[in-house]
């Protein structure tokens, strides 16, 4: 059976049944690392609302398809069939050009981002195509890489191939999640990966084939696309990830054709989501010093989310080659079919088409963040070098030459991560309320233990006083009486020698001797006195000292019964303290859910701002977001309700005398809400007629000449713009020298977005027959014309717009025979720069300018069949 090489590509363990005899990539000495290049500069891409792509976001950044072409070597049928045959294409990688053969002496010439020869190796091919993108998603951004062209051409080796055996080998999937584990942190990070096919038209999950019919889901707000019932598993290393990519590619429906022994018949689809957290200034955070802690300012942190997507598709296949039938036959058409409708979508998107058929197919569904969307493609075209198969190398180089055309515009996926605010707050009132119940425990311990010290010391204290006093009057008693009892026994001796001897008859020295014996006896008991009297002194000043000494300790425990007072008071503050961060906490929580109505809300009128500004292209302005905020302060929020009323809601509430009258604030802040409110009511015809008779053009065109605020001139302008839509407003405004106001402001500004509502307004007013001459001698036309300076596509619109408003207004009156003589635009010299934009890019200038100059024509020649 005839061979191509694209079968040996293949990984798994029932694709490895052919080898190729050359390899696929040789030792090119290719670049050992390569980085990501900035984002594209180039201009904003202008789509329809049927764009393949999701809703336009300001804050993006443009960003074309990066395209590579890869040519597969010859495999061993080709190396003897074509033997005698030169390759029908050509390679010039240094002028990243491609050369396809169209005879022998004949090609034509194309060129693509990056030109990969069949010797380039498969670390080369990740570093030009697949790098850049996942760096973008490292970063938070959505990326995409795909594989398209002919089937045995290598796009399964190219973005599927394991290299279990050769790490050389490794394809895109692998080498992406090595990068990708390289870069992020699993502590704080988070990847999960979804593996699918699309299959005759239905999603089936390759982690589980019982899960075969998945819906697609599309986000009302955002216009994300999302499987709800894909299985999601998270990924902790490369060796997981490789398990992963293995069970699914045993799964993945596979036959065997004419062109290739292993053929897919299904697109794989691998999603890597990347979940990051952003560490900044902004995010939640609490600090602790030394045993001290408080709060800093709390702020919701920042995740950025990426996902990555790697499309494998099934190769295109002519019936007639691949020898296709049955159930092949229709894997065949069902194949066909879906690359036939990515290709329309390609076409639409690179032509700037009105309609892209993006629901034709699940897979330009699944594909709509990719062309056209806000995601960084990276598309890689494999080719074969066999001339017998020219004709779908054609077909291949020319959808990669399409898919060139497509820009995207990349949008950064952030938001705030208030559960992890909330989780913070939880961990800090927890740690402030462990730590103050820890500080309280250990001021209770002290307290406890100084009492009971000093309890002890006073018992101490009193029981050894109590001891000594008794000891010393014990002593002092033992002694007195023991002086008493010599005194009494001294006594009795004296008298008993005085009283009961015999008394001789003495002479007068006898009696001198018994008098001098008597004073001495005295005189001793008045000295044991005196004796006695000095030891009750010493005991008393010994008391004294002891009460002294009670009474200190007395003082000390007073003391410290104060400072238990004062512990107790300050454990009540700090009760007081939790109470407050309690409070805190609460109100934290409501602040939280409040901004977190507001956010949902805010995409809400976001999506449909969108929506109503690319259903009316005339100028017709639709309010601002920031009117949001002005219901804040114009309305009071009922209890539990976190969702803001609408505008309607709002002008029943609370009156448009009153929405009015705000306009004259001399807050400027609150003014500029006010225009808001005013130019969203104006967006609605049934409010127009009130708010001409309330006085509210006259505000209107009093703030233009009054203001010098550049966002109260763009909203006012809008404003005036919604209501010269009516033809009676439009005699109003002209009336009260509006068109001269308009003409000052336009002068002035140089905000495209002011521009574009002044030449909006302008445009209105070129519409009514009755005020040409008015107009144009109040210098309408001039101010119209002046505004081209912007150059921007939004504002040259609206200029075009109203030169073919004035220019049909003209032609009716020279047909009607109410106007002769030379074109006005042409003598105030429109005709210029009207023959320059006849072939402008953008559809809408380009639509304007033909009807004005179809116009101009009619009315030309009808005044030459007048002369």
């Amino acid at each position: 059976m005839a061979t191509s090489g694209g079968g040996s590509y293949r990984n798994g363990t029932h694709r490895n049944s052919l080898k190729v005899d050359r390899p696929f990539s040789m030792n090119s000495n290719p670049k050992t690392s390569v980085k990501s290049k900035p984002l594209s500069s180039s201009g904003l891409r202008r789509s329809s609302t049927g764009s393949i792509g999701a809703a336009k976001d300001d804050a993006g950044v443009p960003g074309r398809v990066r395209v590579a072409v890869r040519l597969r070597p010859r495999n061993t049928e080709e190396l003897v069939a074509d033997a005698d045959f030169a390759d029908c294409v050509e390679l010039q990688p240094e002028l990243k050009r491609l050369k396809l053969r169209k005879n022998n002496w004949d090609s034509d010439t194309y060129e693509f981002d990056e030109v990969l020869t069949e010797f380039a190796s498969q670390k080369r091919v990740y570093e030009v195509v697949a790098k850049p993108v996942v760096e973008s998603v490292l970063d938070g951004y959505n990326g995409t890489i795909m594989a398209y062209g002919q089937t045995g051409t290598g796009k399964t080796y190219t973005l599927g191939r394991l290299g279990e055996e050769d790490t050389a080998a490794r394809g895109i999937m692998v080498r992406a999640m090595e990068d990708i584990l390289a870069d992020v942190s699993l502590e704080t990070d988070s990847i999960s990966v979804s593996y699918l096919q699309l299959y005759m038209e239905t999603i089936q999950d390759l982690l589980d084939p019982a899960n075969d019919n998945i819906p697609i889901v599309e986000d009302s707000k955002t216009g994300d696309v999302s499987l709800p019932g894909a299985n999601l598993v998270e990924i902790r290393d490369q060796k997981s990830f490789v398990e992963l990519l293995r069970l699914g590619e045993a799964h993945r429906f596979a036959a065997n054709t004419k062109l290739n022994t292993e053929s897919s018949r299904s697109h794989a689809i691998l999603m890597v989501h990347v979940k990051r957290s952003v560490k900044g200034k902004h995010s939640a955070l609490s600090s602790e010093k030394g045993s001290n802690l408080h709060m800093k300012t709390l702020r919701p942190a920042i995740v950025r989310k990426g996902k990555l997507v790697v499309v494998d598709l099934a190769g295109s296949e002519r019936i007639d080659k691949s020898g296709s039938e049955g159930h092949t036959l229709e894997e065949a058409k069902s194949i066909n079919l879906s690359l036939s409708a990515l290709g329309k979508c390609i076409n639409a998107l690179a032509e700037n088409s009105v309609h892209v058929p993006v629901r034709d197919s699940k897979l330009t569904r699944l594909l709509k963040d990719s062309f056209g969307g806000t995601a960084r493609t990276s598309l890689v075209i494999t080719i074969g070098p066999s001339p017998r198969h020219r004709g779908e190398t054609a077909s291949t180089i020319m959808f990669g030459q399409r898919a060139m055309k497509v820009e995207n515009m990349l949008k950064l996926k952030e938001e705030f991560d208030y559960k992890s605010l909330s989780r913070g707050l939880d961990i800090q009132l927890d740690k402030l309320i462990s730590e103050h119940e820890r500080q309280q425990k250990a001021f209770e311990n002290e307290i406890e233990r100084i009492t009971t010290e000093a309890q002890n010391r006073i018992s101490e204290v009193e029981r050894n006083y109590e001891d000594a006093l008794e000891e010393e009057r014990v002593k002092y008693q033992r002694d007195y009486m023991e002086s008493i009892k010599k005194l009494e026994e001294q006594l009795v001796k004296n008298q008993q020698k005085h009283g009961f001897e015999k008394v001789p008859v003495r002479s007068e020295d006898d009696c001198s001797a018994l008098t001098s014996n008597t004073e001495s006896s005295k005189i001793s008991a008045v000295e044991e006195v005196s004796e006695l009297k000095k030891l009750l002194q010493k005991e008393s000043l010994l008391r004294k000292a002891a009460e002294e000494e009670v009474n200190s300790l007395k003082s000390q425990l007073a003391q410290w019964k104060r400072s238990e007072a004062s512990g107790n008071s300050e454990i009540i503050k700090l009760r007081k303290m939790l109470e407050d961060e309690a409070l805190q906490k609460e109100k934290l929580e409501g602040e939280i859910a409040i901004l977190h109505s507001q956010l949902l809300q805010i995409s809400s009128e976001a999506d449909e701002t969108r929506r109503r500004l690319d259903r009316g292209g005339s100028g017709k302005v639709p309010g601002d977001l920031d009117s949001l905020f002005s219901q804040v302060k114009l309305q009071q929020q009922e209890p539990g309700n976190g969702e803001k009323a609408s505008v309607a809601k709002l002008f029943e509430q609370v009156g448009l005398q009153k929405i009015l009258s705000l306009l004259e604030s001399e807050d400027s802040d609150l003014r500029i809400h006010a225009v808001k409110v005013v130019a969203n009511l104006a967006a609605e015809e049934t409010n127009q007629e009130k708010i001409v008779e309330a006085g509210g053009l006259t505000s209107l065109l009093m703030l233009l000449r009054s203001s010098e605020n550049e966002t109260i001139h763009r909203v006012a302008a809008g404003a005036i713009a919604n209501l010269a839509m009516n033809e009676t407003n439009q005699e109003l405004i002209m009336g009260q020298g509006g068109i001269g106001l308009l003409s000052i402001t336009a002068a002035n500004a140089e905000d495209p977005q002011t521009l574009r509502m002044v030449a909006g307004a302008i445009a209105n007013l070129c519409g009514n027959d009755k005020l040409q001459m008015k107009l144009r001698g109040e210098g309408g036309i001039k101010a119209l014309l002046g505004m081209v300076r912007c150059r921007h596509p939004d504002v040259l619109a609206q200029v075009a717009r109203g030169i073919a408003n004035f220019a049909k207004c003209e032609s009716r009156a020279s047909m009607q025979g109410t106007k002769t003589g030379r074109s006005l635009l042409i003598e105030d010299g429109a005709l210029p720069w009207i023959v320059q934009n006849a072939n402008n890019e953008a559809s809408p200038i380009r639509r304007h300018i033909e009807l004005a100059l179809c116009h101009l024509a009619q009315h030309g020649m009808f005044l030459f069949s007048c002369l």
